[in-house]
């Protein structure tokens, strides 16, 4: 894949993974944030798949490797508000 395919397919799986895990409540991640977040989720994704399974995943432009990249980028929102504690809701 190429950088610019890289860069849509993380911000489509950020974005996706943003609205899974956050509910209500949930903050809205800027444009470069979802890109990293489904990038490195993807990253992730494909390193669970691989200990897992047992094979290797590549990550082509298709809905495997997309269930793959959400899922990583959905562990690792997780993760992040877990450490944050920023899952709380604050009253408006």
């Amino acid at each position: 894949m190429s950088i610019f395919a890289w860069i849509v397919f993380g911000a489509l799986a950020g974005w996706v993974a943003n609205v899974l895990v956050g509910g209500q409540g949930r903050r809205r991640l800027g444009c470069l944030l979802s890109v990293l977040v489904g990038v490195l989720g993807a990253a992730l994704g494909g390193f669970i798949y691989r200990v897992a399974t047992g094979q290797t995943r590549s990550f082509d432009f298709d809905l495997p490797s997309f269930g793959v990249a959400v899922l990583g980028a959905v562990l690792l929102l997780g993760f992040l508000r877990l450490v944050s504690g920023s899952n709380r809701h604050t009253p408006r």
